[in-house]
């Protein structure tokens, strides 16, 4: 398995793993009707206008993206001076709780170090003990901040997790 930057020639895999793995992690979060439209072509469309602004890696196994992270200045401004923001992290479900997570976690955190942060931030939704679990174990900790994320016309709670890097 390789972890590498992202090239906008990855944009179909990611959008693979990102609506495979958002079916998978919130099929008890989201209303079917929200995880059933998610289109490919969508997401593949997004990643094509992210990835080429840097930030973004993959992991890639036997030519197949199974895995990404996304990393970048903080989305809302006003995040404190050094600080970076993990937009996104996951896996495809046939790799979850192999450690992948983990190494990308990791990469990403070097990607944000190497980008002068020394501090890093992400959301994460409240009810997601999984997601939750997984940064507690790599040293996040929510600092109790919390906002809303809105998605299919209802909104769901959502906690900031910050660490230093």
């Amino acid at each position: 398995m390789q972890i590498r930057p992202a090239g906008v020639e990855d944009a179909p895999g990611i959008a693979e793993v990102h609506v495979a793995s958002w079916r998978w992690a919130y099929a008890d979060v989201f209303p079917p009707d929200v995880l059933d439209g998610l289109r490919h072509e969508d997401r593949e469309r997004m990643w094509r206008d992210v990835v080429p602004h840097g930030g973004v890696v993959v992991a890639e196994d036997g030519g197949r993206i199974v895995g990404f992270a996304s990393v970048g200045p903080v989305a809302d401004g006003d995040g404190p001076e050094g600080t970076s923001e993990l937009f996104a992290i996951y896996v495809a479900p046939d790799v979850a709780g192999t450690g992948l997570g983990r190494s990308l976690l990791d990469r990403a955190t070097d990607t944000m170090r190497m980008s002068g942060a020394r501090r890093a931030l992400l959301w994460v939704l409240a009810s997601n003990v999984r997601a939750r679990r997984f940064y507690d174990a790599a040293g996040w900790e929510s600092d109790g901040t919390t906002n809303a994320y809105e998605i299919g016309g209802l909104e769901y709670p959502i906690v900031r997790y910050v660490t230093n890097i």
